[in-house]
């Protein structure tokens, strides 16, 4: 049975992760030839069909780390003008599901996205203008600057590079993926 929640880190030419992907992906890079080499440990064996002249099993080997063909685009990640996706999931993870304004821990449900500079007021969804907030306090600050609002930030949001977006994307990381 497979654990369909192990990932697989996908790298370019370099090196450079470039996504998770699932086992099916995994699967599909390699019958589509587009895996150059494994790395890490074996996460899946993945069984085919039977060959009609052999009578054996295809069987296929799906490790942590897979380096895949095509160009890399690591130098594009390095720009100083780079940013990730911003998404609740990963903005809370960044932020260690604390409210940066009480710094109580919470559960993803009971978080939100505060905007340190109200949209209203001309702020913008950017990583640099995002911290994760309790409701309670999202609320008590409302439309206001936290300084309106009479409330101090206990962090300075950032914008993580890409190698850290990686890494708050993952769910269950194993060792050989941290290296």
């Amino acid at each position: 049975m497979i654990d369909a929640s192990l990932r697989v880190l996908r790298t370019d030419v370099a090196g450079m992760p470039i996504e998770w992907i699932g086992f099916e992906e995994a699967v599909r890079l390699h019958c589509l030839d587009q895996i150059l080499y494994p790395m890490g440990s074996v996460l899946y064996h993945v069984h085919g069909g039977i060959n009609a002249r052999s009578g054996e099993q295809s069987t296929l080997a799906i490790h942590s780390i897979i380096c895949t063909a095509g160009q890399s685009r690591a130098h594009l990640k390095r720009l100083p003008s780079y940013a990730p996706p911003l998404n609740n999931s990963t903005l809370f993870r960044r932020d260690a599901n604390l409210c940066l304004y009480c710094g109580d821990q919470f559960r993803n449900t009971d978080l939100s996205r505060d905007h340190v500079e109200p949209l209203s007021k001309g702020g913008r969804d950017i990583w640099q203008n995002v911290v994760t907030a309790c409701k309670r306090c999202n609320h008590h600050k409302g439309s206001r600057t936290p300084e309106e609002a009479g409330m101090q930030l206990l962090a300075v949001p950032f914008v993580p590079t890409h190698a850290e977006y990686i890494y708050l994307s993952g769910r269950r990381i194993l060792a050989d993926q941290m290296e």
